[in-house]
């Protein structure tokens, strides 16, 4: 018998997305040869599985959950090949099951998420192909991420299935995450990320290479005017800061009221709940980017 080695298994892996151990058990039994390890694949049951596997896969849907204490958070993109079997409730049912496995394994990546138990008999990876069997079309898992919160919590929202926001808040009291103010404002925040697509939570957080160019564009603009240059520089300055009200998340207008900005509405949930209610971080998958 052949030795097969862990690159030539990988190898028949991504020329078929069949699992790891039935693609070793098939190289064995082809003694190495890649393409009658194909049909023995076939001759096991993931005929179905190799046919599909070459297909394009742009329709799909994105998955999300929370632990129960909301310490946790998953997205997940799951692809298929139809818009049919991409809103089939079977589809959309396993991509938020695999949500909660994420949740619960707080895996590394997706290469980690398919070795890990899909429910008492089958891997995420084995779940997988026998979806691509009973559905008839190819399917991948695109991306994950998987968040934890040391102090806090999550919130998520799924529009459509095209659409996932996962967002972290930070506060002191555990009992602040029960409070329904406080899930009415975690929930409208989530819904903001999603119809504001922000560049970041914090000004902060705004990566310096976008604040540079900017800055450029604003003192191009300014220079536009004929002004002195320190005016210039002011006007450059008050630009950028209307692009952080526009574009950062804790600086915007609550799209519920525009009287508020979601900073002034953590600050006013802080003074009702005796705790320090912040918004830390958010994460956005539009399916196919």
């Amino acid at each position: 018998m052949a030795k097969i080695d862990a690159k030539l298994v990988k190898e028949l892996r991504d020329m078929t997305d069949s699992p790891m151990m039935e693609c070793k058990k098939a190289l064995e039994e082809a003694d190495g040869d890649l393409n009658k390890a194909v049909d023995v694949l076939r001759k096991m049951g993931v005929a179905k599985a190799v046919k599909k596997a070459g297909r394009d896969t742009n329709e799909g849907t994105i998955g999300a959950a929370v632990s129960s204490d909301g310490k946790s958070a998953a997205l997940v993109e799951v692809s298929c090949e139809t818009d049919f079997v991409g809103t089939n409730p079977k589809f959309t049912s396993f991509a938020e099951k695999l949500a909660s496995v994420i949740v619960d394994a707080q895996p590394s990546d997706v290469e980690a998420l398919k070795a890990l138990p899909f429910n008492e008999t089958d891997t995420v990876d084995s779940a997988l192909t026998e979806l691509i069997h009973t559905m008839g079309e190819n399917m991948k898992i695109a991306r994950m991420s998987a968040k934890h919160a040391q102090k806090g919590a999550f919130a998520t929202y799924v529009h459509g299935g095209k659409l996932g926001v996962l967002v972290e808040f930070s506060f002191n009291n555990p009992d602040t995450v029960d409070d329904e103010s406080f899930k009415t404002f975690a929930h409208d925040v989530a819904m903001q990320v999603a119809a504001t697509n922000p560049v970041s939570a914090t000004k902060e957080d705004v990566p310096e290479d976008v604040i540079n160019h900017e800055l450029e564009i604003y003192k191009a603009q300014a220079a536009e005017s004929g002004k002195p240059e320190a005016i210039q520089e002011k006007m450059a300055q008050g630009r950028l800061g209307k692009f952080f009200k526009e574009n950062v998340l804790n600086e915007q207008v609550f799209i519920k009221d525009s009287n508020e900005t979601i900073s002034s509405l953590a600050k006013k949930l802080s003074k009702e709940l005796g705790d320090e209610v912040q918004v830390v971080s958010f994460e956005r998958f539009t399916f196919g980017e």
